[in-house]
């Protein structure tokens, strides 16, 4: 096919390689994922606004209200952060 014959019994050795090259790459991104604050079990209430508040509880909203000052505050801390450290760059 591509001009390379290979003997019997290689094809397993690659498979092998895949394997461990994807298994390594999930590694990676579940430590990216970790350190970036990707496992939040309160992400789902960023997707309402106060528009929202007939479609939930009132336990619900004012989880939502939390989650979204939090939120809000955690970006603007990180904004000013990377404003920081480019400052720091230039």
């Amino acid at each position: 096919m591509f001009g390379i014959e290979l003997q019997d019994g290689w094809t397993i050795y690659i498979w092998l390689i895949s394997g461990a090259a994807i298994l390594i790459a999930v590694v990676f991104g579940i430590r990216w994922a970790a350190n970036n604050e990707q496992f939040d079990e309160d992400i789902k209430y960023l997707v309402f606004d106060d528009n929202d508040q007939d479609k939930m509880s009132a336990d619900e909203f004012k989880k939502y209200q939390d989650v979204n000052t939090k939120q809000m505050a955690r970006r603007t801390e990180l904004q000013e952060e990377r404003e920081a450290a480019a400052r720091e760059q230039n």
